[in-house]
């Protein structure tokens, strides 16, 4: 299907690849990983015949269909959420024109024809509506959302009306970048149950480790420059790096020890006249050898000493009887809540059922119609929102701002900290006012791990984290003495971390005792969402 031979890539003056080659089968389900800005993108890019490469070949099945999801994408215009998941505002007229333009070429049996002509097809096809309605639904959208435009929803929201175009369509080989940033918990979950069993072949670009291993069975690991090859998912390809790493440093440094002895020997008995000629071999027998390069070790999670908060009451928080509606619409009736000293408890449940709306009641950050929101003894209150960047002072650096926030860190210690979650060499003397986004919400992440609060709620803490960023934070949490309330989509992040779960679901909060694997046991939960996903 897929096939990239001996090829070669510089942008900007680095070389990213370089004698680069892999293959992707009919079915096959791979991931493609490395650290930020090895070149998955870019590799995306030659993929999709956006970029070329400088030298090698890529070979596409011509009849292939090539589907792809990035990690943004906009609504342009008054398009409804069902005619983005359709195609037939955008897409559609977008194909039709293509193909015009190759028929008046006279190109008409080129792969580019052909796979807008399979696009084309698919997209027309009678049963389209309903299969978009599935694909809205298993996202999480509901019924009354279809008919709303686009537009007015999140990035987020517009992005799984374009992942369900792509599913619409079936692409025999699907790219997905980063698919699961804007999916909640459970659209996760049924994204997860339905591509098991998709009948293309997937390349993806994922941080959850979870979701990987569920779903890939090779992986491609983008390292000095070349595409490396291991079969299994992520856990599998983890532990055959580690193995392969340790083989080859034994090699090396055994063949370091007999070059040692050799050159020993040479130096020792060269001017030795009845061992002058032995000693010369030695020489050359250094030179016939072929050397072993040192190898890299695998990048690993950095680690960081976590300052402990002050100790708080046996009750961080509590809510009694509280009413919260937005509108006409009832969020929460007569609920009583209490949070624990010490419990690390995520919220779960259905989109829209009102876990972050909780998360911000909690902080008090939102008002309420009715009830109470008391704070125990000594609680100490941090929030964080994927959103929050009006914490951030403009005009003070990255760094600046880390270093004000906790000023016993040394400034290697912070520059450590700020590497691992994504901030290089320059990046942290950058004004906070150009940050992306996503700079700005791992700025705020990191604010809260060198000075934490002693209760700390966090809504989806892992966006916008590169798979080793993720496992800093989770070994930093574990080693958090506070109390712990969050929201999550990461499935390994939450099995790490959690020892309760709140399962929130129309307007009532049912605890669990127990972690997340606990929660599926006696909900049957995970059972639940592979039956919606037979249903839709």
């Amino acid at each position: 299907m897929l096939t990239i031979r001996n090829f070669r890539k510089t942008v900007g003056g680095r070389t990213l690849f370089e004698n680069a080659s892999m293959q992707v089968n009919y079915g096959e389900r791979v991931a493609l990983v490395g650290p930020n800005g090895a070149g998955k993108s870019t590799l995306f890019s030659i993929i999709l015949r956006e970029d070329e490469p400088d030298a090698g070949t890529l070979e596409r099945d011509e009849w292939t269909m090539v589907g792809y999801l990035p990690q943004e994408g906009e609504a342009l215009g008054d398009e409804s959420v069902l005619e983005v998941a359709t195609g037939r505002v955008g897409e559609m007229p977008a194909l039709e024109k293509k193909l015009h333009e190759l028929e008046q070429a006279g190109d008409v049996e080129g792969p580019a024809y052909l796979e807008a002509h399979a696009k084309h097809e698919a997209l027309n096809n009678p049963q389209v509506e309903a299969k978009a309605k599935k694909m809205l639904r298993g996202l999480g959208y509901r019924e009354t959302d279809f008919s709303r435009k686009a537009r007015e929803m999140s990035g987020g929201w517009i992005m799984r009306a374009h992942l369900a175009r792509l599913l619409v369509m079936e692409p025999d080989l699907l790219l997905l970048d980063e698919p699961t940033n804007h999916l909640d918990l459970l659209s996760l979950l049924w994204l997860q149950e339905y591509l098991k069993t998709y009948s293309g072949a997937i390349l993806m670009i994922s941080h959850d480790r979870q979701f990987m291993d569920e779903i890939v069975e090779k992986v491609y690991e983008i390292a000095e420059q070349k595409l490396i090859s291991y079969v299994g998912n992520y856990t599998d390809f983890l532990r055959q790096r580690e193995a392969n790493y340790d083989q080859q440093l034994a090699g090396y440094q055994n063949q370091q020890k007999e070059i040692a002895a050799l050159r020993e020997f040479y130096d020792r008995f060269r001017q030795v006249a009845s061992k002058a000629s032995q000693a010369m071999s030695k020489l050359k027998q250094i030179e016939r050898m072929e050397l072993i390069e040192k190898p890299t070790p695998p990048r690993k999670p950095f680690r960081f000493h976590i300052p402990q908060p002050q100790r708080g009451g046996q009750r961080a928080v509590v809510l009694e009887n509280l009413h919260m509606a937005y509108g006409e619409t009832k969020v929460y009736q007569s609920l009583d809540l209490t949070i624990e000293r010490d419990e690390r408890t995520v919220l779960v449940g259905p989109n829209g059922s009102g876990k972050s709306t909780l998360l911000k009641i909690l902080a008090g950050v939102v008002e309420f119609q009715k009830g109470e929101r008391k704070l125990g003894l000594n609680s100490k209150i941090g929030y964080f929102s994927q959103h929050r960047s009006a914490t951030l002072d403009p005009d003070k650096s990255v760094i600046a701002e880390v270093m004000d926030v906790a000023p016993t860190i040394r400034e290697d210690e912070a520059r450590g900290i700020l590497g691992s979650f994504l901030f290089r060499k320059d990046d942290i003397y950058k004004k906070t006012e150009v940050l992306s986004g996503g700079e700005k919400s791992r700025l705020n992440l990191i604010k809260f791990l060198v000075d934490p609060p002693n209760l700390l709620l966090m809504d989806e803490p892992t966006t916008h984290l590169d798979i080793h960023a993720v496992e800093s934070l989770t070994l930093a949490l574990e080693k958090y003495e506070g109390t712990l309330v969050f929201i999550s989509h990461d499935v390994h992040f939450i099995r790490k971390i959690a020892t309760k779960v709140l399962h929130v679901s129309a307007g009532k909060v049912v605890p669990y005792v127990g972690g997340y694997d606990y929660f599926l046991e006696k909900t049957g939960a995970l059972d639940n969402e592979r039956a919606a996903l037979t249903a839709t």
